[in-house]
């Protein structure tokens, strides 16, 4: 019993401009839940078609089975929608980073202006980019158990047993930190047997090297260590400097476990070190691959961390507890002006960006469950983190470097029950309360202490139909952290004495808060070779912290420009997400994800005045589907192609540039033979243009003497590459 928990818990390893062109994004005003009777009636459809199916022929082999570990307690039937990304088909996409395989999960997308996307919303819902504020995140991210929220670039997936991404408020789970929903990273058990090395290479200079080590070190301990070096040129060409390899990745993964079992005890050592030493040059004035900077960036990122686990029997209760440590020290600078002196004498300028972040984190988790296999299970526990954030801003235009900082002390309760109505109805409820304060200080003087206190919490139940179905319905609400404009409070001394109050009462936001209702279908069909999860949802989203900013005269005639933070908006996201698995023959497997989605402002006064009621979240294509087929007709060979896409959706809600319809093509050709295993992958055959970052409200071309224009980053081309394994043991993982 012990034994298992370690793997299933989740604390441990187991000015806006007019918008021509753009009406299918730009939805008409319309009163709160018009998507959601849309996205309703179309699950009902779809529903009556799949339950009027005719029966399919039984499948002579079982379907890959995955399981979701993050959540609070083990449930036979997961309520939550939810996708698992396994490593086999982390591999088959010759997946280095998250981004590489982020596409197959519906109604996730991600965001750039970086070296990675390192910015990833669900259902509409995320950060898209960070400078100088510090950031709350809404998407939560836990890597065995250690909160790595906010740090997308150090999101590397080698040695990792699967990926889980949670839709909709995980609360209960993580605060204030998973309003839109929790990505848990889980990395290969100490008890996995691994002996074996790998090689790589891709085009535009990619290779990777990396080998792991890992079993049983005698009859009770257990270790692993896995390390890996992902290198690559980048798809950018410096034209100015001559280069290719100013958006260059150099990525070095590490990870080792060793786990004792000491009677009714078992203890878990784990250490991680990632280091990221990226370039940053992806913007072009002539908004092509070619760049002309002089000045290219860094994106850079150092990670160690470490957990402690610790779980034992209390006579008939299961106690668990975690202490973790994470340190992250980030470069993220880039070239302001995206050109070089002398691209336009008397017109141009020249100007270079550096943040450098660093964070620690220090946390507690401890963890008390019910052991009895009776009707009801329960769960209870405490939670602590102490967090403290540096950052050095050095930018040309400042007079010196700008610094601050911000701690966090958080506290926390929660809990959940979960019992037996009746021989197939259970049901449960849970609630998480937490309490942060925090401390921000800056080298513009300012000097502020807030504090904030949240609830989240979820509730549902779950009808087994029979031993393949079963029905769930919950509701759930999730939060999002509160938190201080320092730029408008560094501000407000230098405004007029009229204008100071007003000001000053915007120093502090509040939280945001999302209540959720889903309904949702599973389906098991062992005999006829069918796996299905259908769910729908709707959520309303109140108090939402939108970006502002303030046209303020100063004493000397001059004007003040001020962004930040408020809660201005309010919003509905209504929509459906599906995935399934079809055995249709002995080697032949088909398999499919659908996500549907209306996310608009149901409310929303722009900060240049523009009343954006009714319009598309941004990062909120209306759908996104992945389809694939995998033929194995034999150890040797196994072949698989899908195809995934997306529709259109606006980058930001400050403009109107928009990432295109995009409909990519991927597939890889595996086998093994003996001690050797071979995987020949490509992603995005057809060489589709993509987009992953876009603005469209300033000019930066002094060419065209800074006219408004709209800029992208260029998303992945084109990728193939091949990877080799040796397996030192003889036989496969």
């Amino acid at each position: 019993m012990l034994k298992q928990s370690i793997h299933s818990s989740p604390v441990t390893t187991r000015s806006s401009a007019t918008r021509p062109g753009h009406g299918k994004l730009l939805r008409p005003r319309s009163v709160p839940g018009r998507g959601i009777g849309r996205s309703l009636s179309f699950c009902l459809a779809l529903a009556g078609a799949f339950v009027g199916a005719p029966a399919w022929s039984q499948a002579a082999n079982d379907l890959e089975e995955v399981v979701v570990t993050a959540t609070l307690m083990p449930e036979t039937s997961t309520s939550v929608s939810a996708s698992v990304i396994s490593e086999r088909t982390q591999a088959l996409r010759g997946a280095a980073h998250l981004e590489d395989v982020i596409t197959r999960v519906p109604n996730v997308s991600s965001s750039s202006g970086a070296s990675r996307n390192r910015f990833f919303q669900i259902r509409g819902i995320g950060e898209r980019s960070q400078f100088v504020e510090p950031v709350n995140p809404s998407v939560g991210v836990l890597l065995d158990g250690i909160d790595l929220s906010g740090i997308g670039g150090a999101l590397t997936l080698f040695d990792l047993q699967q990926v889980e991404v949670l839709r909709g408020p995980q609360g209960t789970l993580m605060g204030a930190n998973a309003l839109a929903g929790l990505i848990a990273l889980r990395s290969q058990s100490s008890d996995s047997t691994a002996q074996e090395i790998s090689v790589g290479i891709e085009n535009y200079g990619g290779n990777r090297l990396s080998a792991r080590l890992g079993g049983a070190l005698s009859d009770t301990t257990h270790g692993r260590i896995a390390l890996q070096r992902y290198e690559s040129d980048g798809y950018f060409d410096n034209e100015w400097l001559g280069r290719s390899d100013t958006n260059a990745r150099d990525e070095l993964t590490a990870r080792g476990t060793i786990t004792w079992e000491l009677g009714p005890h078992i203890l878990e050592v784990a250490g991680y070190y990632t280091d990221i030493d990226n370039g940053y040059d992806a913007f072009s004035l002539d908004n092509t691959r070619s760049t002309l900077s002089d000045q290219p960036g860094e994106d850079d990122l150092t990670l160690k961390a470490g957990r402690l686990n610790w779980l034992t029997r209390l006579g008939d209760l299961d106690s668990s507890l975690q202490l973790s440590h994470a340190s992250t020290e980030t470069t993220y600078s880039y070239d302001e002006d995206w050109s070089y002196v002398g691209i336009a004498p008397g017109w141009e300028y020249s100007s270079y960006d550096e943040y450098l972040r660093d964070r620690t984190m220090d946390s507690l988790e401890w963890r008390l469950a019910s052991t009895q296999s009776e009707d009801a299970s329960w769960v209870i526990g405490t939670y602590l983190r102490d967090e403290s954030e540096d950052l050095t801003r050095q930018y040309t235009y400042l007079p010196g470097p700008f610094q601050s900082s911000i701690e966090t002390q958080t506290a926390a309760l929660f809990g959940q029950v979960s019992r037996d109505l009746t021989a197939r109805l259970s049901g449960f409820v849970g609630a998480r309360f937490e309490r942060r304060d925090s401390e921000y200080r800056d080298s513009a003087g300012v000097d502020k202490d807030f504090d904030h206190t949240y609830w989240t919490g979820r509730a549902g139940l779950t009808w087994q139909l029979d031993n393949g179905h079963s029905l769930y319905v919950t509701a759930a609400r999730g939060a999002r952290a509160g938190g201080a404009n320092a730029g408008l409070l560094a501000s407000i001394d230098a405004l007029p004495d009229q204008n100071q109050d007003a000001v000053s009462a915007l120093g502090v936001f509040d939280e945001e808060t999302l209540l959720n209702l889903e309904l949702g279908w599973q389906v098991n069909w062992p005999d006829r070779g069918l796996r299905s999860r259908l769910s729908v949802f709707a959520m309303d989203r109140d108090d939402q912290q939108a970006k502002g900013s303030l046209v303020i005269p100063r004493s000397d005639g001059s004007t003040a420009f001020i962004d930040y933070t408020d809660n201005a908006a309010a919003s509905s996201h209504s929509g459906l997400e599906w995935e399934g698995q079809w055995q249709l023959g002995n080697a032949l497997v088909a398999d499919w994800t659908l996500g549907l989605l209306d996310a608009h402002f149901d409310t929303y006064l722009s900060a240049t005045g523009e009343d954006l009621s009714g319009r598309d979240q941004p990062q909120s294509p209306d759908w996104q589907y992945s389809a694939g087929m995998t033929w194995s007709p034999s150890s040797l060979a196994s072949l698989r192609i899908e195809v995934t896409g997306s529709d259109a959706y606006f980058f930001s809600d400050r403009h109107d540039v928009a990432a295109p319809e995009a409909h990519l093509l991927n597939a890889s050709l595996s086998g093994q033979w003996r001690q050797w295993r071979w995987v020949l992958w490509g992603r995005n055959l057809t060489n589709k243009t993509t987009f992953v970052r876009g603005f469209g409200t300033f000019g930066n071309d002094p060419r065209k003497e800074y006219v408004t224009e709209p800029y992208q980053q260029f998303g992945e081309p084109r990728i193939v590459g091949v990877t080799l394994t040796y397996d030192l043991a003889g036989g496969s993982q």
